[in-house]
């Protein structure tokens, strides 16, 4: 049975991936952000095929002989759902307040003290490098929880999300717009692709500890 509503994207997409077959993303799927894939999995509980590479959104690169070019190709591994994968831990609006609260409603990109309902509360350490279910937040401390998340306008973490998404694909680590510094290592991520140690350095990993390195090295 497809898990979706008739007429979108994912419906069609789904109907097409059924027959556990590797599709490519370019001229055979609608969908072609990996955030999308992240929400079968983690909404949904849709299983995909692993990759020889382990690549953290079960990307399968490989020759489409239609494109005539290695394109991502997408496969799903079983029809059958994962429920206990689509049953993580979302961000509650009782805990969303209060981490606003901790924050004093600032955005992390910009600094700008913002009204609560523009701003979104996301997670550092992305979801698309996640490997196993998150525990709830809602009985951690404040320190955990500024350690934890961040404050972004829905632009801005649109932005983020592309960020993240293009470094699980390519090994190469996002960037503030025009400034190339990351404050532990380079811009190759060197760590298992699972592993959330790989962010630390990153401005969209902690835009504030970002900032706070590069200022030691002007001043």
């Amino acid at each position: 049975m497809n898990p979706f509503n008739l007429g979108t994207n994912s419906y069609d997409d789904y109907e097409i991936m059924r027959d556990l077959q590797p599709h490519c993303t370019i001229h055979e799927l609608k969908a072609s952000q990996a955030k999308t894939w992240q929400t079968w999995r983690d909404a949904y509980g849709l299983q995909f095929k692993e990759t020889v590479t382990g690549s953290s959104n079960y990307a399968i690169r490989k020759l489409c002989e239609t494109c005539g070019r290695t394109t991502v190709h997408r496969q799903l591994a079983t029809l059958e759902l994962n429920l206990i994968t689509s049953a993580r831990s979302g961000v509650s609006t009782k805990l969303s307040a209060r981490i606003k609260k901790l924050f004093r409603n600032e955005e992390a990109f910009w600094l700008r003290e913002l009204p609560g309902n523009l701003l979104e509360v996301d997670h550092k350490f992305p979801q698309i490098r996640w490997n196993t279910d998150e525990e709830s937040s809602e009985n951690a401390s404040d320190d955990e929880l500024i350690a934890k998340f961040l404050l972004f306008t829905r632009s801005n973490n649109l932005l983020k999300s592309r960020n993240c998404e293009r470094c699980t694909d390519t090994n190469v680590r996002g960037n503030f717009p025009g400034i190339y510094f990351w404050y532990e290592g380079d811009k190759h991520w060197q760590a298992e692709a699972h592993d959330e140690n790989g962010c630390v350095g990153c401005f969209w990993y902690d835009p504030y500890k970002w900032r706070e390195e590069l200022n030691k090295l002007v001043q």
